[in-house]
């Protein structure tokens, strides 16, 4: 029984939207290592800083920013080391997940520091 064309201009519409959309988008990997300008630690559930960035491998809207939830692993101890690379200047990468909240921010799970 072949299927009508309505039905199947749902199913395709809802493919292309589904292969579009910005979490089919993004990807994982760690980013250049740059200077952070800022962190901003919040009540939400998550805190969140820039990066001065033009790209990252995520793919995500906001190229220069990026959060961390606060229930993660180590979110903690991640969180200390942006606050002292904030202070003393020293440069920093992360490692984003492929995940992108709602305001277009990467995920990351993970944090590099060199001199």
């Amino acid at each position: 029984m072949p299927m009508p064309d309505r039905r199947r201009s749902v199913i395709v519409f809802l493919l292309a939207a589904l292969l579009t959309s910005p979490a089919a988008l993004a990807g994982a990997g760690w980013t250049d290592y740059t200077r952070l300008t800022e962190l901003v630690a919040s009540s939400k559930h998550y805190y969140s800083f820039r990066l001065n960035l033009t790209d990252n491998p995520s793919g995500c809207r906001e190229d220069a920013w990026f959060y961390q939830d606060y229930s993660a692993a180590g979110s903690d101890k991640i969180f200390d080391a942006l606050l002292e690379a904030l202070k003393s200047g020293i440069r920093v990468r992360v490692y984003v997940t492929g995940a992108c909240n709602i305001d277009g921010y990467a995920e990351i799970s993970s944090l590099g520091i060199v001199p």
